[in-house]
């Protein structure tokens, strides 16, 4: 317990409030009108997400509980926030993007741990088509949390034009993480 308590620094008590957003985010959500509100929150989550790591890197202020929760803070505001438009939007223009987007996370998600498995999680590091990748993707995801999901406004089309944008530069950028695991998943599975 105290190791967890030594860890808490400020990027991680931002990772933190990052993953107490989500719950915020998906009630907010669900409040007939509260679209604004539910953009408000999930933009505080993005900022948060875009601060803790530059401030941990910064401060030199990393540490295994931070690189471990961050990550999950991630995938937790993101993979709610897709399946929340996912359901309101009610539609096939919605869903294969946020289907992808979720499918990425969950793979890249399995391939960090097994890299990390084979001592070799040095490897897949975020890349910059991985930063751009989240950023569009985050500014897509307000836009859309902040409009009723009508397609005849045009800031519903900007933020499924962005959307788009962001899954291109997804499976751009899973394609570079399994290029740089290939080897590694190869010498696991001849071992097997």
């Amino acid at each position: 317990m105290r190791e967890l308590y030594d860890s808490m620094n400020l990027p991680n008590l931002l990772t933190l409030v990052r993953i107490l957003c989500v719950p915020i985010f998906v009630v907010v959500y669900l409040i007939p009108g509260a679209y604004i509100w539910a953009a408000a929150v999930f933009t505080i989550a993005a900022i948060t997400d875009a601060l803790d790591g530059y401030l941990a890197r910064r401060w030199e202020q990393t540490t295994a509980f931070g690189a471990f929760l961050d990550p999950v803070a991630d995938k937790l505001i993101v993979v709610s926030a897709l399946a929340l438009l996912i359901g309101s939007y009610n539609s096939v223009w919605m869903t294969l993007p946020g289907l992808i987007i979720i499918g990425r996370e969950v793979v890249i998600s399995a391939l960090r741990e097994w890299m990390a498995e084979m001592n070799r999680r040095g490897l897949v590091r975020v890349s910059w088509v991985g930063k751009v990748k989240t950023v569009l993707q985050m500014i897509s995801i307000i836009i859309l949390a902040a409009n009723p999901p009508f397609m005849d406004r045009p800031w519903v089309i900007v933020g499924y034009i962005l959307m788009y944008v962001a899954v291109i530069l997804t499976l751009w950028s899973m394609a570079l993480y399994v290029k740089a695991a290939w080897p590694t998943l190869l010498d696991g599975m001849k071992e097997s």
